[in-house]
């Protein structure tokens, strides 16, 4: 009797030993834990710095991840001082060249009135095309910079989504006109509202537009559709063009991407990445679809119900 009276008070000193000395491991391993757990949130916040560690193994994985964070911030700002000075070359460039863009663009009008005939009419006539393509370049470069680093502010309010419509059809309309292109806009009610920046929405939707002007076939017709869900209104771009394949819908938002299909037509490439940045500024999104039609859709925050047809 003694002798299992001896064996149960040793095994229950051996279980509460077991026990203590689990306990002190897991308060260890939560310090540990606790510990980069801190130096995580230090390095997401940017004010992580090496701390002096033991030379234990828990220590010297906290050490490998001190380096591994130290590396990684390290890395990120030189990523993000390479950012400011391409935003800073990019605005410096913009301004140089806003003078000397504006006198192309006034000498060749000037030179277009006086009516050159012959090579010296194309010419004139190729200067003002060329001084337009650079203009447009510039200002798409600078308001993308702008966009990234913050320094365009976006309002977005409550606004008639039918002036919206109205306007940028109106607006892409005179060049349509030259290549026999109808542009057709329709909403559900004339009341329709969303929560946007009008200008720089009807710049993005413009962009889209625009490329569909580009793209659509002589003759053809163009249509702009806002339709309203629970949470999002949606606006549509629908033309009839080459269309996109489907492995470069995800490359289209990308600066300056310009597929093989389309690279002998006008542009830079950047347009529809300023469309994108734009509307995502404001908590929307764009989603494309191609097939027999191209179809660009906007969602702009907020709800919406008859219909209106208009044609420009």
């Amino acid at each position: 009797m003694d002798r299992l009276l001896l064996l149960v008070a040793g095994g229950l000193v051996i279980f509460l030993g077991g026990v203590f000395c689990f306990f002190l491991y897991w308060i260890r391993v939560s310090k540990t834990l606790h510990r980069m757990e801190n130096m995580l949130e230090a390095a997401v916040s940017g004010n992580f710095s090496e701390e002096v560690f033991s030379e234990s193994r828990l220590s010297a994985l906290e050490a490998r991840m001190g380096q591994y964070l130290k590396g990684q911030a390290g890395r990120e700002q030189k990523l993000k001082d390479e950012q400011k000075a391409v935003h800073a070359l990019i605005s410096d460039i913009s301004h140089q060249t806003k003078t000397p863009v504006a006198n192309l663009l006034l000498y060749s009008q000037l030179l277009e009135e006086e009516k050159l005939s012959g090579q010296a009419g194309e010419l004139a006539a190729q200067i003002l095309f060329q001084s337009e393509k650079l203009r447009f370049l510039t200002d798409s470069l600078f308001k993308a910079s702008s966009l990234e680093r913050g320094a365009l502010v976006l309002s977005p309010k409550r606004s008639p989504v039918r002036d919206l419509l109205e306007q940028t059809a109106m607006q892409a309309k005179p060049k349509a006109a030259l290549r026999g292109i109808r542009i057709q806009w329709k909403i559900e009610r004339p009341d329709d509202k969303a929560f946007f920046d009008q200008r720089w929405t009807g710049e993005a939707l413009w962009n889209i537009l625009d490329n569909a002007v580009k793209y659509t076939c002589q003759g053809d017709t163009i249509l702009l559709e806002g339709v309203s869900y629970e949470f999002f209104y949606r606006i549509t771009v629908t033309d009839h063009g080459p269309g996109i394949r489907e492995e470069e819908i995800p490359k289209i938002f990308q600066r300056f991407y310009r597929s093989r299909q389309v690279r002998e037509v006008e542009g830079v490439g950047i347009g529809l990445y300023l469309a994108r940045e734009i509307i995502g500024a404001q908590g929307g999104y764009i989603k494309v679809a191609s097939g027999k039609e191209t179809v660009f859709s906007l969602f702009l925050p907020r709800n919406g119900g008859g219909e209106i047809l208009q044609n420009c």
